[in-house]
């Protein structure tokens, strides 16, 4: 197995001239998320010279790396006049000592993105002008305003298949492409919008102790309150590197990683990052993000699960065929073998909602407890069984057989703590401090349930960035309940945000929709 990095195909930035300014450099301990920011004097002598004013995009050389940081203007006495602050986003990126002396100077303009003004009008996109976009943004060339305008603009209906397909490749060729020793190499992948869903942490060991090769690398929260990624990290590290995905899988024949740390796709990881608090998750670039990364991994059969549902991401069957033919039209072009499923998208799967939470129903599904929960333990069997059976390991019509065999016999429990501990050690996720009930107004059926509410509930609680932060729930639709009967328990970190998702739980009208008993 080996790993190819394609990104000699974006062209690399001119170093300075021996007469830019330089300025000493100052790590300011501030925490900006991902993104780069440079914090310089207003009246810094290179402010003066270059003409930097607040928000200026400014390029950052220290030896041959470069970082393009965003500039906020402070007055002293916060730094030095010859100092430049950088966040810890920014310090990270450029790797210099403290009072290191670092180039600074105007970046080239960005000549693509007059390509995105003109998509925002209508026009469309070509297969070099989505690269040379795409080139740009990896290297942080953009600043998150612009990246914003170009995820915003290819969202909605008005972006093609053929440009659908043109984003998919470039954000192939721009990362690092995996190669596997075995000829079939299968992923799956569900597009979310489902809380709970928690599928692939059960489904993956079952495949690998089967014989197949799963090097599932998944993605963190986006719009949701809990990634797979975020989950599993509640059980085994998940930022591991391509050379320690490599090792994990050579040894355990799958893994479940964090695909940000792997730089399979590093556009869809900018993307991601910028999408998350716009709360926007477009058809076109969902089907980039998940099958660059899918081919990226170097994967040859994947299968899709649509959740379809009222208050699901894909909420009715047009919508979800819709979905279907974009995905199926680009992993074609692709040269990808992929099958789509469409699922019940109603309500949340298992109890949980939040990464701990989550985590345990995973737990007691592997360990065949009976108070696991079934809707987690079917989902999961029935794509277990799709991919046994596309991998060629079983028989059409024999893949749930041999499935349901490997989860009960102890084999997938035995070969996830085997990953588990490949990845640097199993742990125990962890227990919230705070807990609220909420309980049922009345007596009857369980009928409906909002997912998008319930999700937020969990954020507000403060899932995923509190890992033991979310929700259970005790009412699955279809449930009989009685008034007074706890319905929904939500579980924080702090007192505040406790109250903070309490407060907001109680203000909903038909959060949970109970029906007469016929």
């Amino acid at each position: 197995m080996s790993a190819e990095s394609n990104s000699a195909v974006c062209s690399l930035p001119l170093a300075p001239a021996g007469d830019a300014p330089q300025l000493r450099v100052h790590r300011m301990g501030i925490d900006t998320y991902q993104e780069a920011v440079i914090f310089l004097r207003r009246d810094c002598h290179v402010c003066q010279s270059e003409g930097f004013a607040a928000q200026s995009r400014i390029a950052l050389w220290h030896g041959k790396t470069r970082v393009i940081a965003t500039l906020n203007v402070v007055d002293a006495p916060l730094l030095a006049i010859d100092q430049a602050g950088l966040s810890e986003a920014a310090w990270r990126a450029l790797g210099a000592d403290e009072d290191a002396l670092i180039t600074v100077q105007h970046p080239a303009p960005i000549h693509s993105f007059s390509l995105v003004r003109g998509k925002i009008f209508g026009q469309s996109l070509d297969d070099n002008g989505v690269q040379e976009i795409i080139c740009d943004i990896v290297a942080g060339n953009y600043s998150d305003i612009e990246i914003a305008c170009f995820i915003a603009a290819v969202a909605g209906r008005r972006t093609s298949a053929h440009e659908a397909i043109a984003l998919t490749r470039a954000m192939v060729t721009v990362g690092q492409h995996l190669h596997w020793p075995a000829e079939i190499i299968v992923d799956k992948h569900c597009v979310g919008g489902l809380p709970g869903n928690r599928t692939t942490l059960i489904v993956v060991p079952i495949l690998a102790a089967c014989g197949l090769t799963i090097p599932k690398t998944s993605s963190r929260a986006i719009t949701s309150p809990a990634g797979t990624a975020d989950t599993m990290e509640t059980l085994a590290p998940v930022t591991l590197n391509s050379e320690q995905m490599q090792q994990v899988v050579a040894q355990e024949g799958g893994c479940i990683v964090w695909g940000g740390a792997v730089s399979l796709s590093p556009a869809d990881d900018i993307l991601i990052r910028v999408e998350r608090p716009l709360g926007l998750d477009s058809d076109v670039q969902l089907v980039a993000s998940v099958l660059s990364k899918k081919i990226a991994a170097g994967s040859t059969h994947v299968l899709i699960d649509i959740p379809v549902g009222p208050s699901a991401k894909v909420r009715t069957q047009e919508a979800a065929r819709d979905l279907t033919d974009l995905l199926q039209a680009v992993a074609n072009a692709m040269g990808l073998q992929l099958r789509v499923v469409q699922s019940d998208g109603s309500g949340p799967v298992g109890r949980g909602i939040g990464p701990a939470l989550e985590a345990y129903d995973v737990l007691r599904v592997l360990q065949n407890e009976a108070q696991a929960p079934q809707d987690l333990r079917q989902r999961a069997l029935r794509l277990a069984a799709d991919l046994l059976e596309m991998g060629q390991k079983a028989e059409p019509g024999q893949g749930w057989a041999m499935a349901e065999q490997c989860l009960a016999s102890g084999a997938a429990w035995r070969k996830f703590q085997a990953i588990c501990a490949a990845q640097g050690g199993m742990r125990v996720p962890p227990v919230a401090p705070y807990r609220q009930a909420l309980f049922v107004a009345r007596p009857g059926k369980v009928v409906a349930v909002d997912n998008r509410r319930l999700a937020r509930i969990a954020k507000l609680a403060g899932a995923p960035q509190a890992p033991s932060a979310g929700l259970e729930f005790l009412s699955p639709i279809g449930s009989m309940v009685q008034a007074g009967q706890p319905w929904l328990v939500i579980h924080a970190e702090s007192v505040g945000q406790l109250q903070y998702a309490l407060t907001y739980a109680q203000e909903q009208t038909d959060l949970l929709s109970v029906g007469d008993v016929a």
